[in-house]
């Protein structure tokens, strides 16, 4: 019966409505938690800076976690999608419930790392004790707890990539909004509860995540009828295991090399001032609201352009491809209009010192004008993923954040001039600008499709 279903919306709608109607509500879920990323960051900041600091120098362990189950979810989304569009609904139901037992076995693998690394990863950065406490507790709650996480990043994959956008958002939403009216009641003590500060924002967050991880495998259950999952399913198979790490795993590896370079970033910084690795962790919660909304837009491309490439579609992915750069850069362009022209009001949320406020001004004005060139860059990595050379997104990735910026930040920073360190971004965005025009025609020619 499951045969006689009709084709999904994304091989047949017209591709500008499609992908508007897919983006449209990606993006607004993105934008929402972008806003409630912000909003634990402007809390934490009230308390001091050094609570602020010890969120920021916990930003690479949350970035692993994200990148492992960011990184399943590309693949199992990938791979679903290709199945979908191929007419092959028992690999997409295998897919499926296989991707959930990935992120569940992940989740625990991240708890005891939680458990065990916390206090040794901060007396590494600093011997501020009030930072390493700070940041002792808030590491061990999120990543004790991070199935939330897993299983929200999971469940909203599974509808993305059948083309339920708008239930995707619902679980991006209600978990957001648990999380921003947690934040003030837990940090502070509100409405007789202790007062828990740090520790607060942490489990204001991972309620949030298992709360909407909890509504997201309802709404699968219920409303997304081109999958079925079964707990007897929940199981492990090597092959669709390979299939979702083939194009997952650069993907994990990219946003892994992102907490590297986060952490490695942050030593240098750290050297010069702690005003410097507040002020990298400000940008990074600011910089959510541009990146945010274009990271919804690659994620309504990624389904399209893998269900019509399992459907010999090349014209419909081309198109769909060129639309997500066009929007994408232009949002990048406000975004770099925001940094240059308003960097003091962006890091007045964050309760700045004056100190703060005069490195992080020069920061966001220099970092700002690498945006435009990002918003390409993103767009072709996943078109490249889509289109089955994921390897192509690894090397433009590796050559950016680890051959390129990493060793042009600590050369710069030889100069012992603080505002000269921030050039890094610039210089390796130009080399992954370059790199990913190169291997987006590749990767063209490869699946078939004219430029």
């Amino acid at each position: 019966m499951r045969n006689s279903v009709p084709e999904n919306k994304m091989g047949t709608m017209p591709v500008p409505k499609l992908l508007f109607s897919m983006s449209v509500p990606m993006v607004a879920s993105m934008l929402f938690q972008a806003l409630y990323n912000v909003v634990d960051s402007i809390f934490v900041a009230m308390i001091s800076q050094d609570a602020l600091n010890a969120v920021s120098l916990a930003f690479p362990l949350q970035s692993l976690c994200i990148a492992l189950a960011g990184g399943t979810g590309v693949g199992m989304n990938a791979l679903l999608s290709r199945s979908l569009g191929a007419g092959d609904r028992e690999s997409a139901d295998k897919c499926a419930n296989v991707g959930i037992f990935l992120n569940i076995v992940t989740a625990v693998i991240f708890a005891v790392i939680g458990f065990f690394i916390a206090e040794p990863f901060y007396r590494f950065q600093t011997d501020n004790v009030h930072i390493i406490g700070y940041g002792k507790a808030y590491v061990e709650i999120v990543l004790g707890l991070s199935i939330g996480l897993f299983m929200q990043f999971c469940t909203e994959r599974l509808l993305q990539s059948t083309g339920m956008m708008k239930l995707s958002m619902v679980t991006q939403i209600i978990g957001a909004g648990i999380n921003l009216i947690l934040d003030p009641i837990l940090i502070f003590g509100l409405l007789g509860f202790p007062r828990m500060e740090v520790a607060g924002a942490a489990l204001a967050t991972v309620i949030g995540q298992l709360i909407s991880s909890v509504v997201g495998v309802f709404l699968n259950i219920k409303f997304n009828k081109e999958i079925c999952l079964k707990l007897s399913e929940l199981r492990p198979d090597r092959q669709i295991t390979g299939e979702i790490y083939k194009v997952g795993v650069p993907s994990i590896i990219m946003q892994s090399i992102g907490s590297v370079m986060t952490f490695t970033l942050n030593k240098i910084l750290i050297g010069f001032t702690e005003a410097a690795t507040a002020v990298f962790g400000a940008y990074f919660k600011i910089q959510s609201f541009i990146f945010m909304p274009v990271f919804g837009l690659n994620n309504a491309m990624i389904p399209i352009v893998s269900y019509n490439y399992g459907a010999q579609r090349p014209e419909r992915v081309k198109q769909a491809a060129r639309l997500t750069t066009i929007a994408a850069i232009s949002i990048m362009t406000a975004g770099f209009a925001a940094f240059e022209l308003i960097p003091a009001t962006l890091l007045g949320f964050f309760s700045p010192t004056e100190e703060m406020l005069s490195v992080g001004c020069t920061a966001l004005r220099i970092i700002g004008t690498t945006f435009p060139l990002a918003g390409f860059c993103i767009i072709s990595g996943s078109v490249c993923q889509s289109l089955r050379k994921p390897v192509y997104t690894l090397i433009s990735s590796v050559c950016r954040q680890l051959l390129v910026l990493l060793p042009a930040a600590y050369l710069l920073s030889l100069t012992g001039r603080l505002e000269l360190v921030w050039l890094s971004f610039p210089v390796a965005e130009i080399i992954s600008l370059t790199l990913s025009i190169f291997f987006l025609r590749r990767t063209y020619k490869y699946a078939g499709i004219s430029l």
